[in-house]
């Protein structure tokens, strides 16, 4: 197969959201740090929404950004704890695909603690090709060609292939 034709993983976002600054959004760090092993940045709230007691540019949230090979690990273990199911309308039509982990506690090492309570995180997996670099460098930046770009069937195959993922 072409190399220049083959996806691979560009990013993973991987994101607690809840909902209240405070002791609640430092304990959702700390235990993202020790899940994914990297630090993790604060998210702010973009409106203010008064049903929630939300304010504009509070942090309600954390998340982490994996490239490379922790990306990958981290994928392998996130899709064992679904059973390596996915659905096919968690993909999007550029190729990209998102899931849940309703608790923290089916990652491997991870205990419950009364006093942490549970968390649930969202994962996002951004998928690329070879050359996805001239629609973002600075000289002579381009579009990607219509047929270079990654669609939904190609990330698919993709997933089914490289972690035996069972796409219903």
């Amino acid at each position: 197969m072409n190399t220049m034709r083959t996806p691979s993983i560009e990013k993973i976002t991987v994101h607690i959201g809840t909902g209240e600054s405070g002791e609640r959004l430092t304990t959702a760090e700390k235990l993202l740090e020790t899940i994914v092993k990297q630090k993790s940045v604060r998210a702010n709230a973009r409106k203010t929404i008064p049903a929630f007691s939300i304010k504009k540019k509070e942090p309600i949230g954390c998340k982490v950004t994996l490239r490379g090979k922790r990306a990958n690990e981290f994928l392998k273990t996130a899709l064992n704890i679904l059973e390596n199911k996915l659905n096919a309308s968690q993909f999007d039509k550029s190729g990209n695909f998102s899931f849940g982990i309703e608790e923290h506690t089916d990652f491997p090492g991870m205990k419950y603690d009364p006093s942490i309570g549970i968390f649930g995180m969202d994962v996002n997996v951004a998928l690329k090709r070879a050359g996805y670099r001239i629609s973002r460098r600075k000289i002579e930046q381009h579009k990607i060609p219509q047929n270079h770009r990654l669609t939904k069937e190609d990330a698919i195959s993709f997933v089914k292939s490289k972690y035996s993922v069972e796409v219903v």
